[in-house]
């Protein structure tokens, strides 16, 4: 694996401008007219929020992710996909990579990205950074 080369440099200030919090996937559902698209129901602590991601293809069973904690971007503007509205993006490791580095999560012959977790349950909506 020949890791991807460093971005560009941004400011801190750019740094700030993204606000990235912990929730809880509650439910894990699919989305009908995507191949790649699975609709995450997640916990932010005050509100939850409707999270589309295209891992449908990446997982044997996407709904194993359901009642884990991750990382997610919040302050995205909503977008509508496949009929349905995302509203926030999933902060995971590897997708960016998926063509030359991906994780081994336990199934024989199959690898995706993994989730971005907290090593320890933190409460919803905690900011990272």
């Amino acid at each position: 694996m020949q890791p991807a080369p460093i971005k560009k440099l941004i400011t801190f200030d750019d740094f700030e401008k993204l606000d990235i919090r912990i929730g809880t996937i509650i439910s894990v559902l699919d989305v009908a007219k995507s191949n790649k698209l699975m609709k995450l129901i997640v916990d932010f602590g005050d509100h939850t929020r409707s999270i589309l991601s295209g891992i449908k293809q990446e997982r044997g069973n996407p709904q194993e992710l359901e009642g884990k904690q991750a990382l997610f971007v919040v302050n995205i503007a909503e977008r509508k996909m496949a009929g349905e509205l995302s509203q926030g993006m999933l902060f995971d490791i590897g997708y960016a990579d998926k063509q030359g580095m991906l994780f081994d999560i336990g199934y024989a012959d199959k690898q995706c990205p993994c989730l971005a977790m907290p090593e320890v349950p933190v409460a919803n909506g905690s900011r990272a950074g």
